[in-house]
C-alpha cells in the first residue's frame, strides 16, 4: 500500500479547497483497506471515538480543551489498535491518519486547529464510506 505524501496530507488537512484531494486519496486507501480484509468495525471502532471528540469539541472553550486532550491520546489508542489488530490494514490506516492528526494537534490557534479537525473528521468519513462503497464488511 503506498503512503499519503505528506505534502498532499497537508492539502487535505490545512486548506479548504483540499478537498478533491481528500476524494482521491480516501477513494484509494478505502480501495486498498478493503482489499486487505480490514472491516468496517474496525474503521468504525476509531471513527466512533473521533466522532465523540468532535461532539466535545463543539461544546465550548472548556469541552474543547478536554476533547483536544482525548484528540492527542487517540494517538496511543490507534497504535494500540494497530498492533492487536494483527492485521497490515490497520497499520496502514493508522500510518495514514497518524500525521494527519499531528497536523491537527501542532497549531497553536484554536480557529485553525478546529477547521484542521473538521478536515481531518472530513477524511476519515470518506475513507470510511468508500470502503463501505468497495465491499467493506
Amino acid at each position: 500500500m503506498s503512503p499519503i505524501p505528506l505534502g498532499d496530507l497537508k492539502t487535505i488537512i490545512m486548506e479548504t479547497g483540499g478537498a478533491e484531494l481528500l476524494v482521491k486519496h480516501a477513494n484509494t486507501l478505502a480501495s486498498e483497506l478493503q482489499k486487505t480484509g480490514l472491516t468496517t468495525s474496525q474503521i468504525r471502532s476509531l471513527f466512533g471515538e473521533v466522532r465523540q471528540i468532535q461532539a466535545q469539541w463543539h461544546m465550548g472553550d472548556q469541552q474543547q480543551a478536554l476533547a483536544r486532550r482525548r484528540l492527542i491520546l487517540l494517538k496511543p489508542k490507534m497504535a494500540y489498535r494497530a498492533k492487536r489488530e494483527r492485521k497490515k490494514a490497520v497499520e496502514h490506516l493508522v500510518a495514514v491518519l497518524d500525521p494527519a492528526l499531528d497536523l491537527v494537534i501542532s497549531t497553536n490557534d484554536p480557529g485553525l486547529q478546529t477547521r484542521y479537525f473538521e478536515h481531518f473528521v472530513d477524511f476519515f468519513e470518506a475513507i470510511l464510506a468508500y470502503h463501505k462503497a468497495y465491499g467493506g464488511n
